[in-house]
């Protein structure tokens, strides 16, 4: 039976970039994916930060199916009735200035398959790995079905469900309060409708991020972003809150979509999909083991995503951990080694790149998140100041710090906002 230098166990991004880093330096490698095809697990669409996908497929936005480069970017805090949004528009003009990508994973994802097969690595998809094979204490392959796939090293980039990172006992199960669950809609519209829509033109596209009432006040949000021609549209809340509240994702998701501010966006529109998805957000507070004898994991399998309130980002984070675990296979096999002593390097590589100091740096941020003047107070707070600023009733008009402090009764206290400040400072 053939030996593979690596397995990789799923083709997304963290699987991709391992198996991509090591085909190109020739070792042998298997990726096998449970999807009967690349993609097509994959239910996540939007912002995408390019520098590390630049680095493994250089000018990759010139062949890569990119929907659009990000012209803005925008925040809003909503109510039941109104909304406030912070509009970032940057100066980018074309693909090759662009500070991030919209893009879509069944796409994205598929065309990143493709690189990994030009350069050398076999993918066999619609199989679904149950178990390990060991040798003593080291895995040195895995079972799908009743067949044997042997290999130096495997790697776990099988997403956050991944129940082969619990066999190999390098994690234990995630809590819900670590997780969130995203229900997301693909809603068509015409290319012309949405740069009208959005004041976009163009290759340009729009990243809208929503606080408030469309998650009933429970950690989380809403959101919105502009492909090609479809707007992908859904809301992120965490898991523990939706089963303590009884409340269903999927019933946030349409009253997010009546709101006054987001039905005319998609007005018209054709209800392409709907998907669902958990995403590990407690960061490296839920982070498991990352390596042992014959074994690496990484992307979601390892919790490496980072949520700070204004961002929520994980494709960048996999697909460093998974050249990462290239490189460190690649040098396993230089030295015939690969014990947990010689894979160990792994984790040093991620600590010397950006994915580890990164989560450290935000460690507080999960925690900080679940505080609800976040998800209620403060967006009331947001609108209705500037409600009362903007309201005009025919009397003489009041000092605006007399209108804050009349805004604030009965929602938040001043001695809440600076506790709130002080914990935000060291969070964020």
């Amino acid at each position: 039976m053939d030996i593979f230098d690596a397995i990789i166990v799923g083709a997304g991004p963290a699987g991709c970039a391992a198996a991509y880093t090591m085909a190109k330096a020739g070792l042998n490698i298997l990726v096998l994916e449970r999807g009967q095809y690349v993609g097509a697990k994959n239910m996540w669409g939007g912002a995408f930060f390019g520098p590390v996908m630049n680095e493994l497929f250089p000018g990759f936005w010139k062949e890569a199916p990119v929907e659009r480069f990000l012209k803005r970017h925008v925040i809003s805090f909503m109510t039941k009735e109104d909304c406030l949004s912070i509009d970032f528009k940057s100066s980018p003009g074309d693909f090759d200035e662009a500070p991030g990508f919209v893009i879509m994973r069944a796409k994205f994802d598929r065309w990143m398959g493709s690189k990994v097969e030009e350069a050398g690595a076999i993918i066999a998809t619609g199989l679904e790995v149950t178990d390990f094979i060991f040798e003593g204490n080291r895995i040195t392959g895995v079972k799908v079905g009743d067949e044997d796939f042997l290999a130096n090293v495997v790697v776990l980039a099988d997403g956050v469900n991944s129940l082969l990172a619990t066999k190999a006992k390098l994690r234990g199960d995630f809590k819900a309060v670590d997780l969130k669950q995203g229900v997301k809609e693909v809603i068509r519209l015409p290319r012309e409708v949405i740069e009208d829509r959005f004041g976009v033109s163009g290759n340009e596209g729009v990243v809208m991020e929503f606080v408030g009432s469309c998650t009933h006040g429970l950690p989380g949000g809403g959101f919105i972003y502009t492909n090609q021609e479809s707007l992908s549209v859904g809301v992120v809340v965490q898991l523990s809150a939706l089963l303590e509240n009884k409340v269903k994702a999927s019933d946030l998701i349409d009253e997010f979509k009546e709101h006054p501010a987001v039905r005319p966006l998609w007005r018209n529109g054709e209800l392409l999909e709907y998907s669902a998805h958990l995403i590990p957000v407690s960061g490296i507070n839920m982070m498991p083991k990352l390596y042992a004898d014959g074994i690496l994991v990484a992307g979601d399998s390892a919790a490496m995503v980072l949520g700070t309130g204004l961002i929520l980002e994980g494709a960048n984070f996999a697909m460093a951990a998974g050249i990462a675990a290239g490189e460190t296979v690649i040098k396993a096999k230089e030295k015939g080694d690969f014990t947990s002593s010689s894979l160990n390097d792994y984790e040093q590589r991620l600590k010397s790149n950006f994915v580890i100091k990164d989560l450290e740096t935000f460690r507080r941020a999960p925690h900080f998140l679940e505080n609800p003047r976040i998800y209620n107070a403060y967006p009331e707070l947001a609108c209705g100041l500037m409600g009362s600023i903007f309201h005009s009733d025919g009397k003489p008009r009041r000092n605006t710090l007399e209108v804050v402090m009349e805004s604030m009764k009965g929602k938040v206290s001043l001695w809440q906002i600076a506790a709130d400040a002080m914990k935000a400072r060291k969070a964020l």
